[in-house]
């Protein structure tokens, strides 16, 4: 009955996805207590933090990107160039973004996904928790996600 009363329609449209984005966010907000005393807040939106690693010649070593939001830092990617891993260069970048995030946008946590095959223990080493294990996402691979809070 319900397939009948609506077209359902399957193609990326970014200006879908907009609206979508911010109807949930006022569905959201209108719903929690916590959610709507953060939208008067500079904390209510995402904001970009990138870190970037260039060589000598300028070429892109490695880098974060990530994105701060509610106190919290949302780390997407973290790459190494392969010439440069094992010299302390993820380490470094890392500590970059965490240090931007708690002392210029007051961030008190962060949190990343990883697989299996790339990071999980460099993290924990760094004083991050398993917090979420997922296996075979994609099929055959182990995803974790981690956070860290600073205290």
């Amino acid at each position: 009955m319900v397939s009948r009363m609506f077209r359902i329609e399957t193609e990326v449209d970014k200006e879908r996805r907009d609206l979508l984005r911010n109807r949930l966010r006022e569905t959201n907000t209108a719903v929690s207590p916590v959610l709507r005393a953060l939208r008067s807040t500079p904390g209510a939106r995402e904001v970009p933090l990138h870190v970037w690693a260039l060589d000598g010649a300028g070429a892109l070593a490695g880098g974060l990107v990530g994105h701060t939001w509610a106190t919290w830092l949302h780390v997407t990617y973290l790459w190494v160039d392969e010439r440069y891993r094992g010299a302390g260069l993820g380490s470094l970048l890392l500590a970059r973004a965490e240090r931007l995030a708690r002392r210029e946008r007051g961030c008190a946590a962060v949190r990343l996904e990883t697989w299996e095959f790339q990071a999980p223990r460099f993290y924990e080493k760094r004083g991050y928790e398993v917090v979420c294990v997922i296996p075979d996402y994609p099929p055959g691979i182990t995803e974790y996600t981690l956070v860290k809070r600073w205290g």
